[in-house]
């Protein structure tokens, strides 16, 4: 019998989290497997700010992965509310996969979040060594022996590149077959669970991260206020709002004359037409909530 002859293996299907600082390239990776973007990304740390899962279906099973938030010291309730998402999404899944990238050595981050692992007894190990495609051979080799050595109870250790896809099936497969036996959790052709409002949110939110600097990225929320299609046109009207906590980020948004948001929304709308499946047009509106990160009434209105 052959090693791909599942005729006799259980059906499999569960739940899987990507663990490790921020950006080490666990949206990327979800994506990838996925095979369709479904979480947003971004070189901005704490870019991810939901539980977003994403359905890998195969034959053999069905593997559902949880993006979370990068594990980091809070600096607001917005900081705060995100680790304990965290926290619950470990709680509950099957297997969580612990990220460490080719390029960086492990530090003293890794080493705490790799400790913190025996927390949840319930779920199975792996480790991963991301972005082997921006590393060199002795970087993959001494990654893999740093991340190896975190824990003894790794059921694997898998080097691989989310961008060329080199290793990725290795990964699926070894991710499914941890998974306990049973039927397939989301209908066939499900990529998503996440509402068409909120990956067009997202959308939007990544555009208008892209050359942000500084702490601006994390003072940056999208909501998206009516969706309409035109009764006389392919066309669906999407009016949402970029909701930042000052006035001079305002203004950085806006750019010269609206310079930088009409980039933003170009950008966003390149991105949203396929999703909708009309051609669409895009109104942006900045708007000020002050000190949003911090305020319990305005973090529950925009869904923290």
């Amino acid at each position: 019998m052959n090693a791909h002859d599942t005729s006799s293996s259980p059906h499999r299907s569960g739940f899987v989290t990507f663990v490790g600082r921020p950006n080490v390239g666990k949206s990327t990776l979800t994506n990838a497997l996925v095979g369709e973007k479904v979480a947003i990304t971004s070189d901005k740390p704490q870019t991810t700010r939901r539980a977003i899962r994403g359905i890998l279906n195969r034959p053999t099973g069905q593997l559902v992965i949880v993006d979370t938030p990068g594990i980091h010291r809070p600096r607001t309730l917005l900081g705060e509310r995100l680790n304990d998402l965290v926290e619950q999404v470990l709680g509950d899944v099957d297997v969580i996969a612990f990220c460490v990238p080719a390029t960086e050595k492990v530090g003293p981050g890794d080493r705490r979040i790799a400790e913190s692992l025996s927390n949840y007894p319930r779920a199975k190990k792996v480790a991963i060594v991301t972005k082997t495609d921006a590393g060199s051979r002795e970087q993959i080799t001494e990654r893999l022996v740093e991340v190896d050595a975190l824990r003894e109870d790794w059921h694997a250790v898998i080097p691989l590149s989310a961008l060329t896809h080199d290793q990725l099936d290795v990964l699926a497969d070894e991710l499914l077959s941890l998974m306990p036996p049973g039927p397939s959790l989301y209908e066939e052709g499900v990529v998503t669970d996440e509402s068409i409002e909120d990956r067009i949110a997202e959308i939007i939110r990544e555009a208008a991260l892209e050359g942000v600097r500084d702490e601006l990225p994390h003072s940056i929320a999208v909501t998206v206020d009516d969706i309409a299609e035109r009764e006389d046109s392919d066309l669906t009207d999407i009016f949402a709002s970029v909701i930042v906590e000052r006035d001079s980020q305002k203004a950085i948004i806006i750019g010269h004359r609206g310079s930088r948001l009409s980039d933003v929304g170009a950008r966003a709308r390149k991105q949203i037409e396929p999703l909708v499946g009309t051609r669409v047009f895009l109104k942006l509106h900045v708007r000020v909530a002050k000190e949003w990160q911090r305020d319990p009434k305005q973090l529950g209105r925009l869904g923290f």
